[in-house]
């Protein structure tokens, strides 16, 4: 995936103003910056929320223009975003709601019917929810850990190109964090990105990003290694503002 000069509005007011970065398969990034730096505008940006208006520049993944694609094409491109406040879809059941997603994206895969439940079955548990999840409306009456949680079992079974992880450690105690970032280690491939969308370095202590990037005022404004959210974290954003 790579960004050129993207600039985006939400209500006419200019969030992102001329934001570069590529993501490669294979390559853990994070993405920090204060409250308010336009770090979820990015990732709403990315996905085509119709709220948010592109006003400059590009999104492309693997040489394909998404800048002015659906939300559905985005995703069927590879392309998969976790949500920071995942929504209830009351009357949507999880087990249909993945199914009719995963045909979707991978129309020429066809996995038995048990066989796929078995599959997701087995991401849900390996998350710590219970089975019984399958039967319910999605994110309806979810705790605020529980809906992080389900995005993660979203991800390993509609097995995206890219993954942007918009807050991912937030609602989430301690175990359930190691779940998780046992899950994110588990689909890293090769083929496989990441962006991780944060202002702490909570879950950062598990999955070692080789990019760092700040994003500060709408702009990608400091760029290094994992040292440099290990400073970041004992010092705040004060020494990037001050340089």
């Amino acid at each position: 995936m790579e960004i050129k000069n993207l600039s985006a509005s939400v209500e006419g007011k200019e969030i992102l103003k001329g934001v570069d970065l590529k993501v490669s398969g294979g390559e853990i990034h994070a993405l920090m910056g204060p409250n308010g730096a336009g770090k979820s505008t990015l990732g709403n940006v990315l996905i085509g929320h119709p709220n948010y208006v592109i006003t400059g520049g590009s999104i492309t993944l693997d040489g394909k223009d998404l800048t002015n694609a659906t939300p559905e094409e985005r995703a069927k491109a590879g392309l998969f975003l976790a949500f920071q406040s995942p929504v209830a879809v009351v009357g949507v059941k999880i087990s249909s709601f993945l199914r009719a997603a995963y045909k979707q994206l991978h129309p020429d895969d066809n996995i038995k019917l048990q066989e796929f439940y078995d599959m997701v079955k087995k991401e849900l548990r390996r998350v710590g929810l219970d089975e019984s999840f399958l039967s319910r409306s999605v994110n309806d009456g979810f705790s605020g850990g529980e809906r992080k949680r389900f995005e993660i079992v979203q991800m390993m079974i509609l097995k995206p190109k890219i993954v942007i992880l918009d807050e991912i450690d937030s609602g989430l105690d301690v175990d359930a964090l190691k779940l998780v970032a046992e899950e994110i280690k588990e689909y890293h491939s090769d083929s496989v990105g990441f962006l991780i969308i944060t202002h702490y370095q909570r879950i950062l202590k598990d999955i070692k990003p080789e990019f760092v990037h700040v994003l500060m005022d709408g702009r990608v404004i400091r760029n290094g290694d994992h040292e440099l959210s290990d400073r970041i974290e004992e010092e705040g954003y004060e020494f990037i503002r001050g340089a």
